[in-house]
């Protein structure tokens, strides 16, 4: 745990950002103040309007990052992680004065929320909907270059919205650049990533072509039907991949 700069119990935001930049490369100043803005972390400030961040604030900015780089969730959902974990925080105050039996259920049931949310994170985050952020929010939110999110544009692999001069990318982009960041720290450019699209639009039309009977149906259940196919087709299509590339790369990775 990094210690407050000189004798004070905090830190500057430039103090801040120096102390996780090696942790987190592609943190700037004007993320910080993204994530402030959006309310995830709301660190006190000084008289004169200085940001002052406690060792619980650092804790939690980094954790808020942690969830942005390994799982690819949205603002919105880390909000809602964050909120939750306040409340079990506080329940978990109540706990202490349990007696053995009832504390080892609460432990239990606790262990197995955390199995699930374990789980649950192997998942691609659902892109939250409503979000709408301009090029210069969306590179804060993300770290990616506004240069390199223009490129991706170019190449179709983010899409912005609305009229010109107010132009936004929404959530789905969000993710998107959430997770293809972390190509361009291997030198992989935006190009490289082309072959991706090319795939994932053949193999998009080819499922919609699958349950296009079924939508031709026009009701209720047999949407539901031809979404939960297309659900359950996705996912089998990402694990025959991942076990394709696998094989490809076995005397690589078992070399390692």
């Amino acid at each position: 745990m990094e210690q407050m700069a000189g004798t004070r119990n905090y830190q500057s935001i430039g103090e801040v950002l120096v102390s996780v930049k090696t942790e987190f490369p592609d943190i700037t100043i004007s993320k910080i103040r993204f994530l402030e803005a959006e309310g995830l972390i709301e660190p006190e400030r000084t008289p004169s309007g200085y940001r002052k961040f406690y060792v619980d604030d650092v804790e939690r900015l980094k954790s808020i990052l942690r969830m942005q780089r390994d799982e690819y969730l949205p603002l919105k959902v880390i909000k809602e992680r964050l909120l939750k974990q306040d409340v079990d925080e506080a329940a978990a105050e109540d706990e202490l004065g349990l007696d053995g039996e009832a504390a080892e259920e609460a432990a239990a049931a606790k262990a197995a929320k955390t199995a699930k949310a374990a789980s649950a994170a192997e998942e691609i985050a659902e892109a939250p909907t409503g979000l709408q952020m301009s090029i210069e929010e969306m590179s804060a939110a993300t770290g990616v270059e506004r240069d390199r999110i223009r490129e991706l544009e170019s190449f179709g692999i983010v899409c912005s919205h609305g009229p010109d001069g107010a132009r936004y990318y929404d959530g789905d982009d969000y993710i998107i650049l959430s997770i293809v960041k972390d190509f361009f720290r291997y030198g992989i450019e935006p190009r490289h990533l082309t072959m991706y699209k090319h795939f994932v639009d053949r193999e998009a039309s080819f499922f919609e072509a699958l349950v296009a009977p079924t939508l031709r149906q026009k009701n209720p259940d047999a949407r539901r039907a031809a979404s939960e196919t297309l659900g359950d087709l996705s996912a089998t299509s990402r694990k025959f991949k991942q076990a394709l590339l696998r094989t490809n790369l076995r005397d690589h990775l078992q070399g390692a």
